[in-house]
């Protein structure tokens, strides 16, 4: 049997030689053959010539090295995409996704056949900026009131799947991906493995705050439309309190004459409505954004060099 290991990289020079020295100290305990399948997403330092001079040296290395950077959905779904493997995992090259756990994985699978999936779970975000940790389960929280399908808070791309179910997310070909989502959509039987926080072995993140608050956003848009019914109700809310506000003027002016004054109250009232209505179109255009990326139909990601065989240009 073959195990494919999936590992999207950007800028990750010096992380690479360490994480497979790393997954091959374990290869026995996994009595696998492992397949590794780097994907270079358009890095700008020395990552694809690291990845050249591997796959020369170790059969089990291919590399995928995209035109530019398609950001690490791309990544991940290119490399499902061109993994034979009959069981399937994804990891950080960062190695912030212990080799280890892959052994107990994968004991996992053998004792429950009825068993499609390991993923993991960080228990802590011990290392990480409080104020990332704060949003991150804020964002768990309010994804899984609006959303359909349930994310787990802390769950890792890093996980062992097999083949029925790898299959199954390839069938998804959106543009948008959002993997988390995506995972938890399919349906398949998953069970977590929790473990500490673990650093990154060298280098730093290429995620930026913002970057991370921006992938969640893409997140709620692809999986929910909650945004479109808070922007509808706010709509509905803000008319009737209009016309509350009207009759009581109205009254007010027949009955005693005292009509409501105020430029700074009539202002407020007009900046509050257009902030409301530039809100919930900028809500409505998001999703009409989305569409429109849809339509089009571009591939997600371009290959320009590899080392693989039965090698797919583009997708």
């Amino acid at each position: 049997m073959i195990l494919s290991i999936i590992v999207p990289c950007f800028n990750e020079q010096e992380t690479i030689p360490l994480f497979f020295e790393a997954v091959e100290k374990i290869k026995g305990q996994i009595g696998m053959e492992l397949e590794y399948i780097f994907i270079n997403d358009g890095s700008t330092d020395g990552t694809l010539d690291i990845l050249r001079h591997l796959s020369s040296q170790e059969e089990s290395v291919h590399f995928l090295s995209f035109s530019r950077n398609f950001g690490k959905e791309a990544a991940l779904f290119a490399g499902l995409q061109h993994a034979t493997g009959e069981l399937i995992t994804v990891m950080d090259v960062d190695l912030q996704d212990p080799p280890e756990l892959l052994v107990k994985m994968k004991e996992l699978l053998e004792a429950d056949l009825d068993l499609d999936c390991v993923g993991t779970r960080r228990i802590t975000r011990d290392g990480e900026p409080p104020i990332r940790s704060f949003f991150a389960k804020q964002f768990y929280k309010l994804i899984n009131r609006i959303s359909q399908v349930e994310m787990v808070d802390g769950a890792r791309d890093f996980r062992l799947m097999r083949r029925p179910m790898v299959d199954a997310i390839l069938e998804i070909t959106e543009y948008n991906r959002f993997s988390k989502g995506i995972f938890a959509w399919v349906g398949f039987k998953t069970a977590y493995l929790e473990y500490e926080n673990v650093e990154r072995v060298a280098g730093t993140t290429s995620w930026s705050f913002w970057q991370l608050v921006s992938y969640s956003l893409e997140g709620i848009v692809n999986f929910s439309d909650a945004p479109l019914t808070v922007s509808f109700l706010a709509g509905v809310t803000s008319c009737i309190l209009a016309f509350i506000l009207m009759c009581v003027v109205i009254i007010r002016t027949l009955l005693f004459g005292d009509p409501t004054a105020g430029w700074p109250s009539l202002v407020s009232i007009i900046l509050f409505l257009g902030g409301l209505q530039l809100l919930s179109i900028g809500i409505l255009g998001k999703y009409i954004g989305k569409i429109f990326t849809e339509t089009k139909k571009r591939p997600i990601y371009i290959i320009k060099e590899a080392n693989f065989p039965n090698l797919k240009e583009k997708r």
